[in-house]
């Protein structure tokens, strides 16, 4: 495995380990309950719990990217996400936060109040200028790959070859990225977005594929409809199969895990580092 480093804030973050960023959205609705903080002592303490357990980044979303969710105001998720960053960078003032979303004032506000880096669903699609934004705060880009939008991506998605089209998206997009000057771009294929149980299975299982495109990958598998649907359970009772999930994603060359539950996501990469140590 190639290893990577992003520059975050003159700080480098090196992927000779694979690194966890630990989810916390400040929604009332994003589609797995636990993850759902919206009192400040809330999402301060499980900053708090997840820096604690190992996360290396803390990941604050404002607004849910669930299949079918609908579009809050600019306003709605820039209070949420900034009175958040703020709150946990008083107590954590060495965390680094990224900032889930793909409007590019948001992004922008977001880095004002102390974000690292900037996570785009979109890739840079629904508002090009966060392109800018992260190119002129030299923010670490996290580029994902999505079909169509939360509102209707799970609406019959359809590819020729779902690795190859993936890949190909993903492709144009850094070069995208490269060209607006951002220098540390990450990748993300985007599991859930778009893409059949079928689809996402056909992606992790081609995972190590995505290493031709010499960026770090980030894997978001998280207790996602793909791995508890087929095994006719609710996301709560998803952590075993999230695990999996992990270690399979590990072992295919995933960089950083995108995860609900830093501590058990910690164990896996110590298992998995462990079993390929020389």
């Amino acid at each position: 495995m190639k290893h990577y480093s992003i520059n975050v804030s003159g700080k480098l973050i090196t992927f000779d380990t694979p690194k966890v960023m630990g989810i916390i959205n400040v929604t009332p609705d994003s589609f797995y309950a636990g993850s759902r903080k919206e009192g400040i002592e809330e999402i301060v303490s499980t900053a708090g719990e997840m820096l604690e357990a190992g996360a290396s980044i803390l990941d604050i979303g404002g607004m849910s990217t669930r299949p079918g969710a609908e579009e809050i105001s600019l306003k709605e998720e820039a209070d949420r996400v900034i009175r958040a960053i703020e709150n946990i960078l008083i107590q954590y003032p060495k965390a680094v936060i990224s900032i889930d979303t793909y409007r590019s004032i948001t992004a922008s506000l977001a880095v004002e109040a102390g974000a690292k880096i900037i996570n785009d669903i979109s890739g840079g699609d629904a508002d090009p200028k966060i392109l800018e934004v992260a190119a002129k705060n030299n923010t670490p880009f996290i580029c994902m790959h999505m079909q169509g939008t939360p509102q209707n991506m799970q609406n019959k998605p359809t590819y020729e070859n779902v690795v190859q089209d993936v890949f190909k998206n993903l492709q144009q997009k850094i070069v995208r990225c490269r060209e607006a000057g951002i220098k540390d771009v990450i990748i993300d294929l985007g599991f859930g977005f778009g893409k059949t149980i079928e689809h996402n299975y056909e992606l992790l299982k081609n995972l190590d594929y995505f290493q031709h495109l010499d960026c770090p990958i980030l894997a978001g598998l998280s207790r996602k409809s793909m791995l508890y649907k087929p095994l006719n359970i609710e996301a709560q009772d998803a952590l075993n199969a999230t695990t999996a999930a992990h270690m399979i994603a590990l072992q295919k060359g995933a960089n950083i895990l995108r995860v609900h539950d830093v501590k058990e996501a910690m164990e896996c990469i110590k298992v998995w580092d462990l079993s390929t140590s020389k």
